[in-house]
């Protein structure tokens, strides 16, 4: 009796420190952390090659379905019209180990279909 107590009360204490994670995963966390660098540039890559396939008028949907979810993202209206902005990271400018606006392309919609995508478009708005 007393050595089973003693294996209970040792395991309880050993096992009270374990941790579980829980949380999204993105496509290319396989990757160890050693890797991060890969996987931003795996991202980019990804995301360069999906933005050569759009489209005008491409559905926001379909975008997001080809992108995933942006990095960020804008939405307001104009002049009545319901504008969104989704910002993918396509491009590489400070090693930071932080995403930013400048480092991403955005892909303009306008009542949910796609009208533009670029800096050039975005300072159209």
């Amino acid at each position: 009796m007393l050595a089973k107590t003693f294996v209970a009360v040792t395991l309880a204490v050993t096992l009270s420190g374990c941790v579980v994670a829980v949380g999204g995963k993105h496509k290319f966390d396989d990757a160890s952390e050693s890797d991060s660098k890969s996987n931003w540039q795996k991202t980019q890559r990804y995301n360069q090659e999906q933005v050569n396939k759009f489209e005008l008028d491409m559905s926001i949907d379909t975008i997001r379905s080809l992108m995933g979810a942006p990095d960020f993202s804008e939405s307001f209206d104009q002049n009545g019209t319901a504008v969104q902005v989704l910002f993918y990271r396509t491009h590489h400018i400070k090693s930071d180990g932080k995403t930013t606006k400048d480092e991403c392309t955005p892909v303009i919609f306008k009542q949910n279909k796609l009208v533009g995508w670029g800096d050039k478009a975005y300072q159209y708005l």
